[in-house]
């Protein structure tokens, strides 16, 4: 452990230098530890950012802080457990919708965020959990972001086979699938293929060679014990412990204000995005025209601008 960390006075978390701050996190495996950053100081704004993947990190954040620091927006990087810079419990019963969950309340609970001032944002994966989250713990919040993710998994589905996959040759998904069959997904050349066809069209739309290093970085650090077992091993859509997620009913049940982001050229259906938000009671959705997956880096100032209009709003 960095020789600088302290206990705080009550003894909860262990606290680094520059903001970060070690969560302890109980599961029913053992205790293990969540790494956090606090960025800024508000009393009435703390947005906790949820991380894509599973198995994903905060990395891909790191746009924010060109925008929400000048905006005097409160916000915290989160690592979910068995993430880079999170302690890995490697107990594959914890890769479960629930424990995630319980994960996440006791990090609001340990940075003292209430429903005086606490903003859950969740991107992709994050999004799963920022609603599962709002539904579990509706008293805790005092607004949602639901950036680049649908609300149903066999709707995202539906989208990647009837839309985007056919966007692809066919000898390009064959061999695709052929190589997902054969459990070579870890093959080079499966990544070579997703990069040339698919990722550089619905996940972040620039030249690879142009991608920002906190993107690469972040690809660099993803977990895929975590990421296969719940997303699945295919790109082309998803399968694993998520395949038959859905929340799409119970959004109505949601009643704090909620920012619904889409995109146009993400691997989420953006007029599917547009009916949740139309369903939140307190909807509003932020439409990215240019944008992808990674929006907040190919459609920037869209992007930026709404989220950040809608916090200012909230006050």
């Amino acid at each position: 452990m960095d020789p600088s960390t302290y206990f705080d006075t009550a003894g909860r978390n262990d606290v680094l230098s520059g903001g970060v701050t070690m969560v302890p996190i109980e599961t029913r495996v053992g205790t293990y530890r969540a790494w956090t950053k606090r960025v800024g100081n508000s009393p009435t704004t703390k947005v906790l950012l949820l991380h894509g993947g599973p198995g994903g990190t905060h990395e891909f954040f790191e746009a924010f802080d060109s925008y929400l620091p000048a905006a005097g927006v409160e916000y915290y990087y989160y690592d979910q457990l068995g993430s880079h810079y999170s302690d890995d419990p490697g107990d594959p019963s914890l890769l479960d919708v629930a424990c995630f969950v319980d994960e996440v309340d006791q990090v609001r609970r340990a940075h003292d965020l209430d429903a005086t001032n606490f903003v859950l944002y969740g991107h992709s994966w994050g999004g799963i959990l920022a609603i599962e989250y709002a539904l579990a713990h509706p008293g805790a919040l005092k607004a949602l972001v639901i950036s680049n993710m649908m609300s149903s998994f066999p709707a995202y589905n539906d989208y990647a086979n009837r839309v985007l996959v056919p966007q692809i040759d066919p000898a390009v998904v064959a061999e695709i699938r052929a190589l997902e069959a054969t459990d070579r997904t870890d093959d080079p050349r499966y990544e070579a293929l997703l990069f040339e066809h698919h990722y550089v069209q619905h996940v972040l739309r620039m030249p690879v060679s142009k991608w920002p290093e906190p993107v690469t970085r972040a690809f660099s650090h993803l977990n895929k014990d975590v990421y296969v077992p719940m997303q699945g091993p295919s790109e082309l859509g998803g399968s694993g412990k998520l395949i038959d997620w859905d929340r799409t009913e119970e959004l109505t049940d949601i009643r704090v204000p909620a920012l619904v982001i889409s995109a146009q050229h993400d691997t989420m259906d953006p007029e599917f995005m547009a009916a949740m938000s139309e369903r939140l009671p307190k909807g509003v959705l932020l439409h990215c025209p240019n944008g992808s997956h990674l929006a907040m880096y190919d459609d920037q100032v869209t992007y930026m601008d709404g989220l950040l209009s809608f916090l200012a709003a909230l006050d």
